[in-house]
């Protein structure tokens, strides 16, 4: 008779990431039966929240479903509402958006990698013992921190949930000396991003690779963040290439105002958080799937610095699919969105006024733009005199559930190979370790806050 053992741990609160969850591991004869990543934080209820309201509330409304990215919520619902209502934002405007929108980058990217993703690398605890052992590199984090944060008080009136941005535009446009001090920052800024490249490419990463389809926008010329067309590279399995596989295999395009068609979301039994998949398959969005599929647009000494890093260059047919590598690509996205803020405002004529008119008409209407954390889409629909009638928000941490599903049970069932029996303790590190590699925000989607066991 097979002895069964079935042990339960308990982690009382996963640090280090944003919301509430739990996961529940079942171990088998020494094989991964089952990895569920099982949210439980309360429903948010906004897309609820917006319906009966003007079509001129989504991007205040939409910003507090995070303080973290509350600008990707702003954008995306703007252009939303303003492809329903015909109307495109383009100029000076658009371009005062790629700027907030690189502030949020900078101090988003910057949070996780030193407040967050590092810790894990150094053997610390939290930022504030990381601080003890590596105060210089900490008071770098915050200082490019800040550098981001300064961006979105300037542009969106206050750091956390702006208050300036609007359907059209701005409620305010700065002026060319107001953005001034600005640039003078960012260039001592840059200093500290090539410096954070250079420190993150000298961590250890273990041997890991992801199996998943990977989406992003792009637009072509640029690295894509406020706007650009869906785009999905093919998983290595697909094409017959071990999981992790550094070439970059095929890509496919498809309208934006198709998204719904094309990712799917389900409600699973173990999740408040919508499941979602990619024409039948996982996928995920965000920093790694960006890099793949649009940087081959970064700028020459952007690519320069990642080749010695040690990423693939994507020019050259290279990709990055380890999410412990992860880090160094989100370092790379700082520096860019550090010298992109630094062209914006070069090239800065301020708009003869902030903001162009929306008249309200009856649509539906569909808006994309890129989160720290990958594709955030948004769908409204209006009545003739801009009330909404229905309402979609599509976060990319709920895009991202089942991959990281995948990755914790590749992670765990690669851990107990070679007849390797780690302890509930190690696998808990390791699990929490897998999901920060993600940077996922939970409360987006709908925490990781227990870890059972079931050994069997």
């Amino acid at each position: 008779m097979t002895h069964r053992e079935e042990k339960v741990l308990r982690v009382a609160s996963l640090a280090r990431v944003e919301g509430e969850g739990a996961l529940h591991l079942r171990l088998q004869d020494g094989e991964v039966a089952e990895a569920r990543l099982k949210i439980y934080e309360p429903p948010r209820f906004f897309e609820a929240f917006l319906r009966g309201r003007s079509y001129t509330e989504p991007p205040d409304i939409t910003s507090r479903v995070c303080g973290i990215c509350p600008v990707a919520y702003q954008m995306s619902a703007c252009r939303a509402i303003e492809d329903a209502c015909g109307i495109v934002v383009d100029g000076q405007l658009a371009a005062l958006r790629r700027l907030l929108y690189c502030g949020e980058w900078i101090e988003s990217q910057t949070l996780h990698i030193y407040m967050l993703h590092a810790p894990d690398f150094l053997g610390a605890d939290s930022v504030i013992g990381l601080a003890r052992t590596h105060r210089t590199h900490v008071e770098q984090g915050l200082r490019l921190k800040q550098t981001g944060n300064t961006i979105m008080e300037l542009l969106g009136g206050r750091a956390i949930h702006p208050i300036n941005v609007r359907i059209g535009g701005f409620h305010r446009a700065p002026t060319r000396s107001e953005l001034r001090p600005l640039g003078e920052r960012l260039k001592r800024a840059r200093d500290d991003a090539e410096a954070t490249v250079r420190w993150v490419a000298g961590f250890d990463f273990p041997d890991a690779g992801i199996d998943t389809e990977l989406l992003a926008l792009a637009e072509p010329g640029v690295y894509a963040i406020a706007s650009g067309t869906p785009t999905a590279m093919a998983a290595p399995g697909a094409a017959g290439l071990p999981a992790g596989s550094d070439r970059a295999l095929p890509t496919r395009t498809f309208p934006l105002h198709t998204f719904p068609d094309h990712v799917i979301e389900t409600q699973v039994p173990h999740s408040t958080a919508l499941h979602s998949t990619l024409d039948g398959h996982r996928h995920l969005t965000g920093t790694l799937a960006r890099y793949a599929i649009s940087g081959r647009w970064l700028p020459p000494d952007v690519l320069r610095t990642a080749r010695e890093a040690g990423l693939g260059d994507p020019r050259e047919g290279m990709v990055c699919r380890n999410p412990f590598r992860s880090i160094i690509v989100r370092a790379i996205e700082v520096l860019y969105a550090v010298g992109e803020a630094l062209r914006l405002i070069d090239d800065y004529d301020p708009p003869a006024r902030p903001y162009v008119d929306v008249p309200a008409r009856a649509g539906t209407g569909h808006g994309a733009t890129e989160a720290p954390r990958g594709l955030l889409y948004h769908r409204y629909t209006l009545d003739p005199d801009g009330t909404v009638t229905e309402a979609s928000l599509v976060p990319p941490t709920a895009q991202n559930q089942a991959a990281i599903e995948q990755d914790l049970h590749r992670s765990v069932q690669q851990r107990l190979g070679a007849g390797a029996h780690p302890t509930d303790t190690e696998l808990t590190a390791l699990c929490e370790r897998v999901i920060r590699n993600h940077d996922p925000c939970i409360s987006c989607s709908a925490h990781f806050l227990d870890l059972t066991v079931a050994r069997t």
